[in-house]
């Protein structure tokens, strides 16, 4: 059986939301979901899953959860390799340019950390409605199909 880890890291709680959504779908696929919040976890626990899962905010213009800091530096620095990858959040189209960068600078810390992206990022607009939901799915559909490779 397969088995994932998704953090997230929330404000509004529209992350953990996210989270929900996708540890639900990934429950339904077969999968052993362990969840935690970001300030609660070490990247260490990353080790014991096939597959990681990060959903996160990204506050004002760009600046990544102050609380998630530590880990996103550890994740750079740990090796992943063989760990299948997923990154989703949740953030304001209010900010332009700066909507959802979290999302992509945790995907570059997978890949700088050896991982294999298993699904493209997922950013949603505030809180998830339907269409994010079936979004949510079929990102972890696509996780479940790389890791089981």
């Amino acid at each position: 059986m397969l088995t994932a880890h998704v953090v997230y890291a929330t404000m509004t709680g529209n992350n953990e939301e996210v989270a929900n959504i996708v540890c639900d779908s990934l429950t339904n696929l077969n999968v052993k979901v362990t969840e935690s919040e970001i300030s609660q976890t070490d990247v260490a626990d990353f080790m014991k899953a096939d597959i990681l899962v990060v959903c996160a905010y990204t506050y004002d213009e760009g600046a990544m959860p102050e609380e998630g800091l530590d880990f996103y530096d550890d994740l750079q620095s740990t090796d992943l390799t063989g760990k299948v990858y997923g990154v989703a959040g949740s953030g304001d189209k209010f900010y332009g340019e700066y909507f959802n960068t979290t999302v992509d600078h945790f995907d570059d810390a997978f890949k700088k950390a050896g991982a294999m992206s298993g699904a493209e990022k997922v950013k949603i607009d505030l809180e998830p409605y339907e269409e994010d939901i079936e979004r949510l799915n079929k990102f972890a559909e696509g996780l479940v199909k790389t890791a089981s490779k």
